[in-house]
């Protein structure tokens, strides 16, 4: 089917949905001043964010937090609302026979999506002040959300997690995603000390029928078990990844496409050594991409890269570093063949030095996604964070769960100098929103323990909005001591969306409806 169709008609859907209308206009010629005077920057009047099920380790705590930022032009009413997701039995296949353990593991209680009754949990009162749940153990769910009116703006959740020894102990974080229907994870692996999921949160109350393909370094692999994975309604399933293949494969690249429907994605990368984190969905495939905000002490970086098409991919690597940007040596290029994943081991890229890795096309184009998999600390004291190519922060970007310390604020510009301004709203628990602006030099990377709230008391949020000049992309780490362990985790800062162009209609289409 043709994708481009399909990203048109989705996209007319999702204006409609999203502010409640559509405005749509024919002029007899195209007015390009006309059409730019008539659309107005509306707030989004509905979002919806999906958090998968944290963890099913006994030792895991678990710490929600949402936020909405305070938007222009929003009335005084609507909520923000997490509800459990009833998790679907992982032994249930797609055509509802039991097929042992081959769709990954999960809760086995016999019941369906609708049979679980869900139960509201983080409801915030205001925009501007974050508020905060908690949950131990296991048997935490995914949770399913709706913001609505002067909610729904730019509603960002952070699921954290710290397990404190077994397979993946650590620091695992995530931000709570927006449903889609196409989704990209290079960095995934099925390698003996690997255990990876893909977690499938289905919001609608409709099932969802999802297919999962994986490629790794010689190309795709051959599994009919991922296809046709059916998630009913308002539920999640985890999929083991290694239940998909009988192949072991280091670096994989997993494409989460949706037939029919919608689902949040992400991938729970786990090691038996290194610890292990949330992998988020690469930003959509593009000829250039930047991955930013790989921390300072970083021991081991590796980029991962897979190009969709046929054509092969020869990319340009820089690293944006606080003085400028800098050209690896011995990784001045890096070549993706089409429809392979390409894994490149950096080393300690970084030297010291928090960066940003830039990939630019040396030629002609060829559309890629791709992630880092970076490692702090040494020997039996490893940890394990993943940061997947993003979009710019664009009018503004928003992170949650940040405390007075173990925080830190990545910020590169990797074409044009820039200006941002960085907001620390008040605290969960109570404190003073503050604000500070900072200008990122051409081609840099500046690090900043972001500014917090006057009497800061709890957990605050950071808003990144850019003031003026080129692209800004970010990322947030946390930081956190386990047992000696340097536990980290990154989240990247794309775009809020949390406004849409919208025109005036011009005339009466009326007519199109006989």
């Amino acid at each position: 089917m043709n994708r481009t169709t399909l990203s048109l008609i989705a996209g007319t859907t999702a204006l409609a949905a999203v502010t409640g209308f559509a405005a749509l206009s024919a002029p007899d010629a195209p007015d390009t001043d006309t059409a730019a005077k008539a659309a107005a920057q509306l707030p989004v009047e509905r979002t919806s964010l999906l958090c998968p099920a944290p963890s099913t380790s006994d030792l895991a705590e678990t710490s929600y937090t949402s936020f909405t930022p305070v938007t222009k032009g929003t009335g005084s009413g609507g909520k923000a609302e997490l509800r459990e997701a009833a998790e679907e039995s992982a032994d249930a296949s797609a055509d509802g026979e039991d097929k042992g353990k081959d769709k990954g593991k999960g809760k086995d209680d016999g019941k369906s999506g609708e049979d679980k009754p869900a139960k509201p949990v983080l409801t915030p009162k205001e925009p501007g002040k974050p508020v905060t749940g908690d949950s131990s153990g296991g048997d935490a769910p995914a949770l399913v959300g709706t913001a609505d009116g002067r909610f729904a703006p730019g509603w960002t959740v952070q699921e954290t997690t710290e397990v404190a020894a077994g397979t993946g102990r650590g620091l695992q974080g995530v931000n709570c995603t927006a449903p889609d229907t196409d989704f990209w994870f290079p960095g995934a692996s099925t390698d003996a000390d690997r255990t990876d999921y893909v977690h499938l949160t289905n919001p609608d109350d409709s099932a969802a029928v999802v297919d999962i393909e994986l490629y790794g370094k010689e190309g795709a692999l051959k599994s009919a078990v991922g296809e046709g994975i059916t998630v009913p309604p308002h539920s999640s399933e985890p999929v083991l990844l290694s239940t998909l293949t009988g192949e072991r494969q280091t670096n994989l690249t997993v494409h989460v496409n949706v037939r029919s429907g919608r689902v949040g994605a992400a991938v729970q990368a786990l090691d038996d050594k290194l610890g292990g984190d949330w992998l988020a969905a690469s930003t959509d495939p593009s000829g250039s991409l930047v991955l930013p905000g790989i921390p300072e002490d970083a021991t081991s970086v590796r980029l991962v890269a897979f190009t969709p098409g046929d054509a092969d991919a020869d990319l340009k690597v820089r690293l944006a570093s606080p003085s400028g940007p800098i050209t690896p040596a011995g990784h001045e290029t890096v070549h993706v063949k089409g429809g392979m994943t390409t894994a490149v081991d950096l080393g300690d890229v970084t030297r010291g030095e928090a960066g940003s890795l830039v990939l630019t096309p040396t030629d002609r184009s060829v559309p890629v996604v791709a992630a880092l998999r970076v490692v702090r600390g040494k020997g039996d004291k490893q940890e394990t964070a993943f940061i997947p190519a993003t979009r710019p922060v664009g009018t503004r970007a928003t992170s949650a769960d940040n405390s007075g310390k173990g925080s830190t604020l990545s910020l590169t510009a990797p074409d044009a100098a820039a200006t941002v301004k960085v907001t620390a709203s008040a605290g969960s628990e109570g404190g003073t929103p503050v604000s500070k602006t900072y200008t990122i030099k051409a081609g840099t990377t500046q690090d900043i323990e972001p500014p917090a709230p006057g009497g800061l008391k709890g957990t605050y949020a950071l808003t990144v909005e850019t003031v003026s000049g080129g692209p800004v992309y970010g990322a947030r780490t946390l930081t956190a001591s386990e047992g000696g362990v340097p536990a980290f985790t990154v989240q990247t800062l794309p775009d809020d969306r949390g406004t849409v162009a919208v025109p005036e209609a011009d005339e009466d289409l009326s007519v199109l409806q006989k």
